[in-house]
């Protein structure tokens, strides 16, 4: 699936390995990533019911540090920075003062330090926008993009896995929450941050650039031993549907505001005070409603649609989609898209690109383990 960043795009830094491997390299999130390894489906059987090595070196990574960088971030941020303690991290958007998305931004909360992980195809942009707002304050924002990478194990036996890798319990940390991998590891270092996408622990491990080949071979090993395996953005797209997770650049950005991408409960707090955008959140929070949504799809052809393809009800168009791949889970292609919202309700019947579509609710179910 092409992303939605500028040409040309930047590649992982594991690109030339990947290819030695055989992998089928394409380009997520303004990044050259591999596609899959092989045989998409079996990798998906991975993230289903064992444990998926995933190369996630798409992101980018700024250091916050100064006295005033708890109350800089927390002035801009939809999330509440103020009151994240040390090993604890949160979601948050950077907002127009129109609402409208400009950036997803996980901060993490060290005892010297906050980081910020957000998308490097938006990294110049951001920065730029972020060091606006630096004004009289005591903060310094330092990029740390060429620094780090970024591996990911998902998956039922994920937890385990990373446990007898690092002796890290990562189901006793908090959603977000992260810990230093400690020393002596054989080919690991850095930290490790929980993600439970589905609602099923995993782990990124956040480790030096210079480090992320050896990282790779240790996690693939250990992947393997489990059951599991390497697996690429084509698996991965048609999950993260399945789970109705939203992806940033794909199915919200600036044409959104949060209540209308379905944000508002995850990325957002209404306790913490004024930032950047806030007066439009409220107003909409107040009012109850907004006029269209993002809502999940199941297509009756077998071709997904292209991103932007029109939505008609009634032979009007009602909305559009932002993206749809096979879905394992549903037996046939499912997707998202941005619709009307009296359109918008699960049973709902749509028409798109010449084929029958539903209003579906997402997340699906999970396929039944064998």
């Amino acid at each position: 699936m092409d992303s939605p960043a500028a040409n040309p795009p930047m590649e992982t830094p594991l690109a030339a390995m990947h290819r030695a491997g055989g992998a089928k390299l394409g380009v997520w999130f303004g990044c050259v990533l591999p596609d899959h390894f092989g045989e998409w489906q079996g990798e998906y059987r991975f993230a289903r019911g064992s444990v998926a090595l995933l190369d996630k070196n798409y992101r980018a990574h700024l250091c916050f540090t100064g006295a005033d960088r708890v109350r800089y971030l927390n002035a801009l941020l939809t999330n509440n920075i103020r009151d994240l303690q040390t090993g604890q991290g949160n979601a948050s958007l950077l907002l127009t003062p129109q609402g409208h998305i400009l950036a997803e931004i996980e901060v993490q909360a060290l005892a010297d330090r906050l980081l910020g992980v957000s998308y490097a195809m938006i990294r110049e942009r951001l920065i730029a926008t972020l060091e606006k707002f630096i004004i009289m304050d005591d903060v310094t924002l330092t990029d740390e993009t060429q620094v780090w990478g970024t591996l990911a194990l998902e998956g039922p036996r994920a937890a385990t896995v990373v446990r007898g890798l690092t002796g890290v319990d990562i189901t006793a940390l908090p959603e977000l929450g992260h810990a230093e991998i400690p020393s002596g590891k054989p080919g690991l270092s850095g930290r490790l941050v929980r993600r439970s996408p589905g609602g099923v622990a995993g782990a990124e491990f956040l480790v030096p650039r210079a480090q992320l080949a050896e990282c790779w071979g240790v996690l693939q090993q250990a992947a393997r031993a489990a059951g599991g395996g390497a697996a690429g953005y084509a698996a991965l797209n048609a999950l993260r549907l399945e789970q109705g997770v939203p992806w940033f650049g794909y199915d919200f950005g600036e044409k959104q505001i949060p209540h209308e991408a379905g944000l508002q409960e995850s990325h957002i707090s209404y306790v913490k005070g004024c930032y950047t955008g806030q007066e439009i959140v409220e107003r909409v929070r107040s009012r109850g409603q907004v006029n269209r949504v993002r809502a999940g799809l199941r297509f009756a052809g077998g071709e997904p649609p292209a991103a932007g393809a029109p939505l008609l009800a009634g032979g009007k168009e009602a909305g559009y989609v932002t993206r749809a791949a096979f879905s394992p889970a549903a037996g046939a292609v499912i997707g998202m898209g941005y619709l009307r919202r009296e359109h918008a309700a699960p049973g709902s019947q749509l028409e798109c690109a010449g084929q029958a579509a539903e209003v579906i609710a997402l997340p699906l179910a999970a396929p039944a383990r064998p």
